[in-house]
């Protein structure tokens, strides 16, 4: 099996680290640790960068914050491992962290390294290897929504997490907030999003649908299957934004990266996962789904979908300023100012057929 684990490759140009210093490091907090590590680097990365640390005997994962410009409020390394930490006894799927350093100790940012659960990462292709037939793909969609229907329903209060969260007002804070990062973040050749806040702000409710423990970021990218058996979810990874917040709120930034079979060309282009897949769930199937295990109500779900898509254009710009000015050079986000503009476009379109 090991043809369908998640594989890590060469350190991209711009982005090492001082292994020396970090092995010194570790070692002095996992005395155990043996030999000198090798390391590579995780796909994906358009964030958070994350890195395999392989000793001789085990392999650790170790968590960094992007080069370059950084929002002030994101990437805030030691929060995640902190929440990770709180989380792990009442939600099995969160990785153990093992150590983590403050800026200047080690690095100059602050980082964490954590346990590798090893398996397959659902990334914008399942292993060519793994044949699912639509029947298991469907079961496949279900495990992965039921983690995060399981996380949503963790009794925060009783585990002791709830200073994780501000109270209630998660939905105006978060439109607040994105508005607040967009405008910072935007660069000349991106549009204003400017009727899309106006609406967003004009049609939020009032008030949240629950309070709840949110990831954030609950993709197929982001979670860890079983080798052994495909259709199990072993591991839930990039803790990095979860909260107390709203569950729709959740959901709606889950669907803005769900590309479906019958999306357009540029949304195929822009696909992470697997979702287009014979089997997979569509968006509304996923929502109603949601809501008949929930008991939320999800019957005009406009205002999550077209938050998550506003979300979404944000995290691209944020990642596109970088880029833009020099400040990464990684050539993947070259294109990321014009699926900003994309989005907005995607945006508008909800607007015009919402019943909101």
């Amino acid at each position: 099996m090991d043809n369908l684990l998640d594989k890590a490759s060469s350190v991209r140009q711009g982005e090492e680290l001082d292994i020396t210093r970090i092995d010194q490091f570790l070692k002095s907090q996992l005395p155990s640790l043996q030999g000198e590590p090798r390391l590579e680097q995780f796909a994906g990365g358009a964030s958070n960068l994350t890195y395999l640390l392989a000793y001789a005997d085990r392999d650790l994962i170790l968590r960094r914050p992007p080069f370059g410009h950084k929002a002030k409020s994101a990437h805030d390394m030691l929060r995640e491992a902190h929440i990770m930490t709180a989380l792990k006894p009442v939600y099995p799927y969160v990785p153990s962290v093992l150590a983590s350093s403050h800026a200047d100790e080690v690095m100059d940012v602050d980082f964490y390294v954590m346990e590798r659960i090893k398996g397959i990462i659902p990334r914008q292709n399942l292993p060519k290897s793994l044949n699912l037939s639509p029947e298991q793909t469907r079961q496949l969609c279900i495990n992965v929504i039921d983690k995060m229907i399981e996380l949503h329903q963790v009794d925060y209060r009783a585990a002791g997490l709830s200073h994780l969260g501000k109270g209630e007002g998660y939905v105006k804070r978060q439109i607040d907030g994105w508005t607040d990062r967009y405008e910072k973040a935007r660069t000349p050749d991106v549009g204003s999003f400017a009727d899309v806040m106006a609406w967003l702000k004009a049609k939020m409710p009032s008030q949240d649908v629950a309070t709840c423990l949110i990831h954030n970021d609950f993709r197929f990218d982001n979670v860890v299957l079983n080798p052994d058996n495909p259709l199990e979810v072993i591991g839930v990874l990039d803790w990095e934004m979860a909260t107390l917040g709203d569950p729709l709120m959740d959901l709606g930034n889950t669907l803005a990266y769900w590309v479906q079979a019958d999306d357009d060309g540029v949304m195929q282009m822009m696909r992470r996962q697997p979702t287009h897949l014979a089997g997979m769930l569509t968006r509304q199937e996923v929502i109603d789904y949601y809501g008949q295990k929930t008991g939320y109500q999800v019957d005009n779900f406009d205002f999550y979908s077209i938050y998550g898509l506003f979300r979404l254009a944000v995290i691209a710009q944020q990642i596109y300023y970088r880029f833009y000015h020099g400040q990464s050079k990684n050539a993947q986000f070259a294109m990321f100012g014009q699926m900003v503009n994309y989005l907005e476009q995607r945006c508008l379109g909800f607007i015009a057929n919402s019943k909101l």
